[in-house]
This record gives C-alpha cells, sequence and structure tokens, in this order.
C-alpha cells in the first residue's frame, strides 16, 4: 500500500523485513506449540523491488534447529499485479527461540517427533 512505500515510491524494505519476520514467526510458533521470538536476521537480501499493489509470498523453511532455537530460510517472492510474472524480492535468515510461560528458553521437539506428532493429528 501506498504508505508502505519509501520516499522514491518503492516498497519500504523494512515493511518486507517484517513480512519475512510474520511468516517466520508463524512456521516457529506451529512447528515448536508455543511463544518464540526472533533473536537475529542475517543475510538480508534485498534483490529485486516490488511495485505498490504487487502480490507478495514468503516461503519459508527450516535450515538449523537446537535445543531452544531454529533457524529459518525466508523468500519473498512477489507477482506482479496485473499479471503473473513472479520475482525475488528477498531472501534472508529469522533465527528464534522458544520460550516458556515465564519467558525463558525452552526446549522444542525434534524435527522427527514434530513430524510424528503432525502425522498423529492429521
Amino acid at each position: 500500500m501506498p504508505a508502505d512505500t519509501n520516499p522514491y515510491g518503492g516498497v519500504f524494505g523494512g515493511w518486507l523485513m517484517g513480512q519475512m519476520g510474520l511468516a517466520c514467526g508463524s512456521f516457529v510458533s506451529r512447528h515448536t506449540g508455543g511463544k518464540a521470538v526472533v533473536v537475529a536476521a542475517d543475510h538480508l537480501t534485498f534483490t529485486g523491488a516490488m511495485a505498490v499493489g504487487d502480490e507478495l509470498s514468503i516461503y519459508v523453511e527450516l535450515k538449523r534447529q537446537g535445543r531452544t532455537s531454529m533457524t529459518l530460510e525466508a523468500h519473498a517472492i512477489a507477482r506482479e499485479r496485473d499479471g503473473s510474472q513472479e520475482f525475488e524480492v528477498a531472501t534472508g535468515e529469522f533465527t528464534f527461540v522458544a520460550l516458556d510461560q515465564n519467558d525463558k528458553p525452552r526446549a522444542i521437539p525434534s524435527p522427527l517427533e514434530g513430524a510424528s506428532r503432525e502425522a498423529a493429528e492429521g
């Protein structure tokens, strides 16, 4: 939207980074089963430019998992508003730490445990 543009009329990089963080946060909360907070955003690269009205999709994949943290790789892909051409506009890594009810780091299930749990629920 126009409120999300920089002084030159392009989509503001901070807004784009925020959308990537939200997508990663959604992934993390589903896979950790609760609260998690971002502790780092690394290797952010803005590889293209979005225009106002372009559709944005964020694709997230698990890169690393520790005992209490997950690092995700995010790819932001734009689709031109009135067409079908898609192009990458940003990539980056986001690291989250899972927290318990006292806001202390908590252990998260291994990817294999999470996959088993999801299969059992589905």
